[in-house]
């Protein structure tokens, strides 16, 4: 199969409907198999996904340096995605900081394009916003490196419709991403209603919930050591317990239309395009190429009206909140 494509802001690439996001490949959700990891990356670009996600924050620059090689292989077919913005310190695992400085974004692009070993990257995000450092003086930033011919297409993540339209006043963009699936709709307050009247595409991250949503774990106790997700709310405790019960109707439209869980995740939130009159490229993370083609096959699924009604409330019955803290998130700053 071969995805439909679509185009990311007003004068941005042109994308396959689905991307790939490659975080987990380097770090966050547990051991990761490096072979079957790279064996994805070919795989996805064969079934139509050219949007390829990464960001200097993932193993410490360890997931640019592993795509790398595949990007530069690939070229002329692969849209580049990588980011900016939250620093880690070796001393201190646990820390995550955020810059927006122009000093910090002129040394983070240089860092990024050494290990990538590109010559430019095709869309650089504002991993998370720092309300510390002025807007115009971030995305002024960021638009030098367009004119220095270093990025292509400038995009945020996280943040405010106020403050997309702030940015977008200093420079277009091209794709705002933030998390969006059935589990977590708050960026439909202010984000979404922006991003559809600026013409910006929407690239929704952990679309299925981080596995929660496709049945994988049911308890963050469930998880391995070390993985991420043990910490997130919403995901702990007796949160736990009511969430999983929310994924059941989940679970019965797919089994009604012979499809997964996952597969009814990615459609839902494909079909916010319509609802919200937007571009909409979900970015679904994964190391397996068996999970890739069941994500892909999703983008040919299209949910009815009564089921898009049995999904409707579950967002609003969510126990506990997406991060420990919401002050690095869009609805953090509402």
């Amino acid at each position: 199969m071969s995805l439909p494509t679509a185009v990311l802001g007003s004068n941005g690439p042109t994308v396959g409907i689905q991307g790939l996001g490659c975080m987990g490949m380097s770090e966050f959700y547990g051991p990761t198999d490096t072979a079957e990891a790279l064996a994805t990356l070919d795989a996805a670009l064969d079934l139509g996904v050219t949007l390829f996600d990464t960001a200097d924050v993932y193993g410490s620059g360890h997931n640019e340096e592993l795509i790398g090689p595949f990007v530069r292989a690939n070229r002329d077919k692969v849209v580049l995605a990588t980011k900016f913005a939250i620093e880690r310190r070796a001393d201190d695992p646990a820390y995550r900081g955020v810059r927006n400085d122009p000093a910090y974004i002129r040394s983070a692009v240089d860092a990024s394009l050494r290990r990538l070993g590109v010559d430019v990257i095709d869309l650089y995000y504002m991993h998370r916003r720092d309300p510390a450092v002025p807007l115009a003086d971030s995305v002024g930033a960021m638009a030098e490196l367009v004119q220095a011919g270093k990025v292509r297409h400038l995009g945020l993540s996280e943040v405010t419709g106020d403050e997309l339209r702030e940015a977008y006043a200093v420079h277009p963009i091209a794709a705002l991403q933030s998390e969006w699936s059935i589990f977590s709709r708050d960026v439909e307050r202010t984000a979404v209603p922006a991003a559809a009247e600026l013409g910006v595409a929407f690239v929704p991250y952990s679309p299925l919930g981080r596995g929660f949503l496709t049945g994988s774990f049911a308890a963050a106790e469930e998880l391995t050591e070390g993985d991420y997700r043990r910490n997130h709310p919403q995901f702990s405790g007796a949160n736990a317990a009511e969430n999983a019960a929310l994924v059941a109707p989940i679970q019965k439209i797919a089994a009604g239309r012979g499809a997964t869980a996952a597969q009814v995740a990615l459609a839902w939130v494909q079909q916010r395009a319509e609802v919200h009159g937007l571009t909409v490229v979900p970015i679904p993370g994964t190391r397996k190429r068996s999970r890739l083609a069941e994500n892909t096959a999703a983008a040919s699924l299209r949910l009815t009206a009564e089921e898009l009604a049995e999904l409707e409330p579950i967002a609003g019955q969510v126990a506990g909140t997406r991060y420990a803290d919401m002050s690095f998130t869009s609805a953090g700053r509402e």
